[in-house]
């Protein structure tokens, strides 16, 4: 329950820290705890509940699960209390009780977040500690507090350009009045706090308000020039007396000129941010009282009901970061990956230095690349694409637009109801970014499938609704992942609750939002990717991702067209595998495109269809070649899939074999034999399950029947080490309909029971033939702006230019130096300097990131957009000059444009 309301002429503290002694949301609710009750506890500990204001039953259920881990954990001297505090938060985490916020364990147990999270995990020593509602708590936690940290050091760099300091201080009140009251609107118009793009633009309106409102003397020039000359002078008025002041002029709504200054100093589109300012935080002045009013917030109405605001959520107290909190400190780990660069000693003519990428600097430059590569993209198809759509037998443009209008209402409306109340226009603004990137990857598969079959008529393809849907999803996931709505904190599982459930955007949720199952999804990743080369690397590594969460899991949901593919092969090729294990040893190559996995699902036997057939039209139906007899049709998209399915599988028993079976290498032949032989013949039982479920499963088995000593325990031990993996994968397995258990329970009573005849042969004299292993690429996907070495040069580098548009602070935030070719670069001298180090074989100009170290061998100089480098060992190129390497360059850029217009979509693929 909130505190009591406090005089509002008191004099409030400028540095108030809630403490355990607050407070409680439920204090007056809950029932005394009760010392005679807790006898048989130990003392501390019942104190520590008192303080804590917890309830008998929790306190109960507390010190059960204490001394359940009690022996397992390992526990320092002063450790002791730590634990408890970790045991309480899980029972009032698992019990939905409201005894106490997180900051205020925190200050009882003397811990930073980052150190208590650590804690609360380590708990799970018996892996059925921890719940998988306490597991999305934490995640839920690490990540706002993340984003929380990012906010705070953004905000506390942005202040100090813009007020000045004073003797009295009082620009530390207004600076922290400013941070209370956007942590206040935050709270209020978000649901999904941990949304940081939307959380910094609030923050910019928050800003924008305080400057215009403060005394102008506080104000640096910049933002004292920047404010609009209709301003009325600010003045502080008590609520008494804020009747007498409505004849007063009234300011505008938004200064327009104060917040695009404020956008342009933190590289925020000024468009989206004065769309957050009108609807959200307008309607949040408006909850408050301020939205026609000119003077200043007052210091303790804000700060009051921020905390009743903090004891409600039970969350973390974000005004902790303004007082420097020793439970809100980052640790140093964090601040050094932050600021990885290192400095470069060089004097202000060598040019601008460029900031460490901070996740918000990082948000910021992804969404300005988006939106500017989209800029020349229209909301309606281009020219070339009308062609297109004209020269089908059955003209889809009509349906195109009804399914976009239908889609865009859906979609907005479920945005905005995940990510907070006003928030429906943001996902209109996301959809407007998603329709132009569906428009373009489209025209550009299209002109990739012309070039391939020397045909314009795609009419089947588009009038394929399954189609059209999967190409604007997956452009509304790059979009959400370019603004950091969609990721994988928990493995891509959600199960903290319905509420968690409802606040989450995170793939697979635009799934859910356009009823689209996720392997007809699956079908378009790779041709959009092919598509698009402007795509960044973390994109397509996100799309990568949700690839093989669809592999892995979302593809076996019960309903999906994966199984009746599945039944129609096994029917019409009774033995026949569904991938042939000799093509295994194979790099993964096949000349399968959206257009044939969407309207060609069947190939004869195991021979490749010949591509005309994926672009027949409605009029024109595939058929058999005459000269030869009919035989068994084999699904492309299934024969991919399973392709993909073989080497992503054996990719993670691979390494959780590294993990577990180093003195046994032979096993994984073994291992991986069996789980080929479950996936393709007894592939019913990744039904509603994971993938990783039966692998686990596998390797036990195997490691039974070889009398070899290893425990589930310490399997999933290693596998929670493993990337994208979650605790639900080996705690929430189905067992039978609607009943889900651990992965034992899963094992005994369902793997074991199905495959005991053939686990058993593995024991024998007369072993199963092994199966071919897999043969794994990086990634099947390339990065077409990845740098290109310079012919003759060890350390010149080039990269294809992404965007005109970008400037070389946007383009490399990492690069000892950069040329721009086509842009001003600064003196003359800046270019003898690097020649200078292309042809030194002096190597002292290297960096370090510790002082007395080892040092690192000197970066490759690149001549890079994105700014990537590397370190390596490559000597210099000795007597090359930069003019020399110039002139190559040139030389080679236009190759390499040449290249990039002659080569099909196929030639992307990276095969290793």
């Amino acid at each position: 329950m909130p505190p009591k309301k406090r005089n509002s002429g008191a004099t409030q503290s400028k540095e108030m820290k809630p403490t355990a002694e607050n407070a409680s949301p439920e204090k007056k609710e809950s029932p005394e705890l009760s010392l005679k009750k807790h006898g048989d506890k130990d003392a501390e500990f019942v104190t520590l509940c008192k303080s804590l204001h917890v309830t008998d039953p929790v306190c109960d259920r507390a010190w059960t699960l204490w001394k359940t881990v009690q022996e397992s954990v390992d526990e320092a001297a002063d450790s002791q209390k730590k634990l408890w505090g970790a045991c309480l938060f899980v029972t009032v985490t698992d019990m939905d009780a409201t005894c106490f916020t997180l900051t205020q364990v925190l200050k009882a147990v003397c811990l930073n977040v980052k150190q208590f999270i650590d804690l609360v995990r380590k708990l799970d020593v018996n892996l059925d500690t921890i719940s998988t509602k306490v597991n999305s708590a934490l995640s839920r936690l690490d990540k706002k507090y993340d984003v929380m940290l990012a906010l705070y050091q953004r905000f506390e760099k942005t202040c100090k350009k813009i007020f000045n300091l004073t003797s009295d201080g009082k620009e530390r009140e207004t600076v922290r009045t400013c941070w209370t009251m956007f942590l206040l609107a935050k709270g209020r118009a978000l649901q999904m706090e941990d949304d940081l793009v939307i959380s910094f633009q609030l923050l910019l309106c928050t800003l924008e308000l305080i400057i215009k409102r403060c005394s102008p003397d506080l104000l640096q020039p910049l933002y004292k020039s920047a404010i609009s000359k209709i301003q009325s002078p600010p003045t502080r008025t008590s609520r008494r007396n804020q009747s007498k002041t409505k004849s007063r002029a009234v300011e505008p709504e938004v200064d327009v000129q104060l917040l695009e200054t404020l956008c342009k100093e933190n590289e925020c589109s000024a468009e989206e941010v004065k769309n957050v300012y009108q609807t959200s935080f307008m309607a949040f002045l408006e909850s408050m009282d301020l939205s026609r009013s000119p003077d200043f917030p007052q210091v303790n109405d804000v700060d009051q009901q921020y905390e009743e605001h903090y004891l409600k959520s039970r969350d973390i107290d974000g005004r902790m970061f303004f007082n420097g909190d020793e439970t809100v400190l980052a640790p140093k780990v964090e601040i050094s990956q932050v600021e990885r660069t290192p400095k470069k000693n060089l004097s202000d003519e060598d040019g601008l230095l460029v900031p460490p990428q901070t996740p918000i600097r990082a948000a910021m430059t992804s969404i300005q690349l988006l939106r500017g590569d989209l800029t020349s993209s229209g909301d309606q198809p281009s020219a070339n694409l009308v062609t297109y759509f004209k020269h089908c037998t059955v003209d889809p443009t009509q349906d195109v637009q009804k399914r976009l209008e239908t889609l865009g209402q859906v979609f907005s409306q479920r945005f905005g109801q995940a990510v907070g109340p006003r928030c429906v226009v943001y996902g209109r603004q996301r959809f407007t970014l998603g329709v132009r990137l569906y428009y373009r990857v489209m025209e550009e598969m299209l002109k990739s499938e012309e070039k391939r079959l020397s045909v314009q008529n795609f009419s089947k393809l588009l009038n394929d609704s399954t189609f059209h849907t999967s190409l604007l999803a997956c452009a509304l996931e790059v979009v959400m992942a370019t603004y950091g709505e969609s990721s994988f904190k928990n493995g891509g599982y959600s199960h903290g609750g319905a509420d968690s459930a409802e606040t989450d955007v995170c793939f697979p949720w635009i799934l859910n939002v356009f009823n689209l199952t996720a392997f007809d999804f699956y079908k378009v990743i790779e041709s959009f990717i092919k598509a698009d080369p402007t795509l960044s690397k973390e994109i397509v590594k996100h799309l990568e991702t949700c690839e093989n969460l669809i592999m892995e899991r979302l593809a076996w949901r019960t309903g999906s067209p994966l199984f009746e593919l599945l039944k129609q092969e096994h029917e019409s090729g009774g033995a026949e595998q569904v991938e042939t294990p000799a093509n295994f040893s194979q790099p993964l190559q096949h000349n399968h495109t959206a257009a044939d996995l969407y309207l060609s699902p069947m190939r004869p036997g195991l021979r490749v269809l010949p591509p005309e057939s994926s672009c027949q039209t409605s009029s024109q139906p595939a058929s058999q070649p005459t000269s030869q007899p009919p035989r068994p049709l084999k699904s492309n998209s299934l024969s991919l899939f399973y392709k993909k399915l073989y080497r992503l599988a054996y990719t993670r028993l691979k390494m959780l074999c590294s993990y577990l079976l180093s003195s046994h290498p032979e096993f994984e032949p073994i291992i991986w034999t069996l789980f080929q032989h479950t996936l393709q013949h007894e592939y019913e039982l990744m039904r509603d399950r994971h993938l990783d479920q039966l692998m686990m499963s596998a390797m036990y088995a195997i490691c039974k029947v070889k009398s070899v000593d290893l425990r589930f325990k310490t399997i999933v031990t290693a596998y929670k080490n493993m990337a994208n993996t979650s605790q639900e994968t080996f705690k929430h397995v189905l067992i039978t309909e609607g009943h889900y258990d651990s992965i034992i329970v899963f094992y005994n009573q369902v793997f074991m029971q199905k495959l005991k005849t053939n686990i058993l042969q593995y024991a024998s004299t007369r072993p199963p033939t092994l199966s071919p292993i897999p043969q794994i690429p990086c990634s099947p996907y390339k990065f077409p702006n990845s740098p290109l070495r310079v012919p003759g040069s060890n350390n010149v580098y080039i990269s294809p230019l992404k965007s005109a548009r970008m400037s070389p602070g946007i383009m490399t935030p990492r690069s000892k130096m950069l040329v721009s070719i086509g842009e001003s670069f600064g003196p003359s001298n800046r270019f003898q300097k690097i020649n200078q180090m292309v042809n030194s074989s002096d190597r002292s100009l290297k960096r370090t990131l510790d002082h007395g170290s080892t040092p690192k061998p000197l970066k490759r100089l690149r001549f890079d957009v994105d700014g990537q480098d590397e370190a390596d060992g490559s000597k210099s190129g000795g007597d090359s000059t930069l003019i020399q390497k110039l002139a190559e360059m040139s030389s080679t850029r236009s190759r390499m444009q040449e290249q990039k217009m002659k080569e099909d979509a196929e030639s992307r693929m990276e095969e290793l």
